[in-house]
């Protein structure tokens, strides 16, 4: 497979768009395709609104099991990569729509979650949004004594406006869109990659396999995470580990 030279300095604003095949190298399970989440739960009992109303601690017991898998995972080398990038390059953003907060575990201050985090939960009190690691979690606000939420983006929920805003400016606006890991079915963050094609960025897709949306990018590498960017950018890679 022939590598492209993409040097750094040729870029000013640069953007990771990422999914869960960059979680996967930290030994995270997808959601899916073969041994994904939703190959083996229904997302009808555990993953929306109705079956939290209909039965909370259901609902939390999963997510508890999911909090206490992710909680064990480290950050890859790519997430390293990225963060390291994104605190050397002022112009290089991170959108992901990953909930496991191992962009921030490996140094990314800044990150753009479309599908939010397993770490905040909220509830109905005026100051209910909170971050929150707690293993198990105390699901019952002890203020209001509601039932605390999950603060992402369920089934049937509707994307929350502020990520979902800020990702699309800042993918039209960027000049480099490297996209890692994700299958582009989830919509509407799989239209987003449009607008950088759109703007004339080059437009780089880093996924082991072909995706519906392989077509829209100029360069497709088959491979992980990790090895690839360790080919596009070698000297970063080896600071980063």
């Amino acid at each position: 497979m022939t590598i492209p030279v993409l040097p750094l300095d040729r870029y000013e604003r640069i953007v990771f768009f990422t999914g869960a095949g960059l979680s996967a190298e930290c030994g995270l399970p997808t959601y899916r395709g073969a041994g994904g989440i939703w190959s083996e739960y229904n997302y009808e009992d555990f993953a929306c609104q109705r079956a939290f109303d209909r039965d909370p601690e259901k609902v939390w017991d999963f997510h508890d099991e999911r909090r206490r898998i992710m909680g064990e995972a480290e950050p890859g080398l790519a997430h390293r990569v990225i963060a390291r990038l994104q605190q050397e390059r002022a112009g290089t953003a991170i959108v992901t729509q990953n909930i496991d907060g191992l962009h921030q575990q490996a140094g990314a201050t800044e990150v753009i979650e479309l599908h939010g985090s397993v770490w905040r939960v909220r509830c109905r009190c005026p100051d209910g949004l909170q971050e929150n690691h707690d293993q198990p979690i105390e699901r019952q606000c002890p203020a209001c004594s509601a039932y605390r939420r999950p603060d992402i983006v369920w089934f049937e929920d509707p994307m929350q406006e502020g990520p979902l805003r800020a990702a699309a400016t800042a993918i039209a606006e960027c000049d480099l869109l490297v996209s890692i890991g994700t299958s582009g079915v989830v919509y509407p963050a799989a239209a987003l990659p449009q607008l950088a094609r759109q703007t004339g960025a080059m437009c780089v897709e880093i996924n082991p396999e072909e995706t519906e949306v392989s077509g829209q990018y100029q360069v497709n590498l088959r491979m992980g995470a990790s090895e690839a960017l360790s080919s596009l950018w070698p000297e970063v890679a080896e600071m980063s580990r």
